[in-house]
């Protein structure tokens, strides 16, 4: 029988053995206590199987409370734990229920979380996944060998249709990519999400048929279900190519009904993710996160950005992206999408840490607050990435390209002599 493996960390006033078997218990066939019907076959053919476990430190205080009273001590360990996939059916509900779930209710944990989970080719294969991903958000971008250039209209609130459509032309003027709403624009009183998509297609259907060339908008549909679909037909009716869902709003359900109608890109922002994974030994990594939407099949989901505006370190970054390019499950990898708090200047260390170009690299304000104005920011941002690939730092960088001093001073500070 085919098997779904996890890996947690966990903390435990208990020997880490004992808790894990309470964990595989809690989460398959047992309970508490023994019950009529649990046999030895049952519980051959459906019980959790730990079947790793790693010891790492003792602490003397727990993460979080366990409604116990104080042990002498907390183990640390990292655990795997595996379902017979019969447990599950083709349901990604089901499969974040049982590998998380309960879990985090157990008293025989002080610390939880869920790392990364693995599921074996047969059982993914009930799953489309990514419709577009990588090759096909190029596809409709026509971008190749470099990151798509992205930005999100700022402000986020308070634009007219008629403002943004003017901020839109500007923008693909100048030769973007990508734009998006911002995940607080969906469908207010001041901006109606019909009149806003057909004064922003307006002007990219105008913008491809003399150019050939049509930039991708993520319409943000983020609503009740029945609004969702029919805000996600009227980006189809107007020519669109790709619709925006905050993902942790939404949920797996809702997001993948989405996903499987095909006809549009999805791009999956995260937006409350902090909740989730921000604490080092509680919730669930962004290598699990992401596999979820991967099946779920998201196209394009946010991973921060070097040097971000939030709390996230680079390395964890540069995980994050090197999770979402991975190619299993399904063979599909899902675009990053690098964004928060970014500019031009982070686009050699970007490069240097991830060797990538299969990126959607979004700078809001790093665009639009550009000094000579949001065409100038996108052309930056095209350049920096040039002498990101070329192999140049920052200081390099302004040497070879003078105009890049702008944007170093507005975000970045005063240029340093290149070495």
């Amino acid at each position: 029988m085919e098997r779904i493996t996890a890996t947690y960390l966990i903390e435990t006033p208990n020997e880490p053995e004992r808790a894990a078997a309470v964990l595989a218990g809690e989460q398959s066939s047992g309970t508490f206590v023994a019950v009529p019907g649990e046999s030895a076959e049952l519980k051959a053919r459906f019980a959790a199987r730990v079947e790793r476990i790693k010891h790492l430190e003792t602490v003397a205080q727990p993460t979080v409370p366990t409604g116990r009273a104080p042990a002498a001590a907390y183990h640390r360990a990292e655990i795997e734990v595996s379902w017979a996939v019969e447990n599950f059916g083709a349901n990604l509900p089901t499969l974040m229920s049982t590998l998380q779930g309960n879990l985090y209710e157990i008293a025989q944990f002080s610390g939880l979380k869920l790392l990364d989970f693995t599921v074996p080719a047969g059982w993914g294969a009930a799953f489309r996944g990514p419709q577009f991903g990588v090759a096909g958000c190029r596809a409709l971008t026509q971008v190749q060998d470099r990151p798509l250039i992205g930005t999100i209209i700022k402000p986020s609130v308070g634009l007219s249709p008629a403002q943004t459509a003017a901020m839109v032309q500007e923008l693909i003027e100048a030769g973007i990519d990508f734009l998006k709403d911002d995940e607080l624009m969906a469908n207010p009183p001041h901006s109606p999400f019909d009149e806003r998509v057909d004064a922003i297609m307006a002007v990219i259907n105008t913008h491809a048929e003399r150019t050939g060339r049509k930039p991708m908008y993520a319409f943000n549909i983020t609503d009740e279900f029945d609004a969702m679909q029919r805000h996600y037909d009227k980006v189809v009716a107007a020519g669109g190519t790709a619709v925006m869902l905050s993902l942790n709003s939404v949920g797996l359900v809702a997001g993948k009904a989405i996903c499987d109608r095909g006809m549009l890109a999805i791009h999956g922002h995260r937006n409350g993710w902090g909740m989730l994974n921000r604490h080092p030994l509680w919730g669930m990594g962004f290598a699990a996160y992401q596999k979820y939407w991967r099946l779920a099949g998201v196209d394009q989901l946010h991973v921060n950005g070097i040097a971000n505006k939030f709390w996230e370190p680079d390395d964890s970054v540069v995980a994050a992206i090197s999770a979402c390019l991975a190619t299993e499950p399904l063979g599909r990898p899902v675009l990053p999408v690098v964004s928060s708090g970014q500019w031009g200047g982070q686009a050699p260390e970007t490069w240097r840490r991830t060797q990538t170009v299969d990126l959607l690299y979004m700078a809001g304000g790093g665009i639009q607050a550009h000094p000579q104005g949001p065409a100038a920011g996108v052309r930056a941002l095209q350049r920096w990435w040039e002498a990101a690939v070329a192999g140049m730092d920052v200081a390099a960088a302004v040497a070879r390209y003078p105009e890049l001093a702008q944007s170093l001073e507005k975000f970045g500070g005063k240029p340093k002599a290149a070495s």
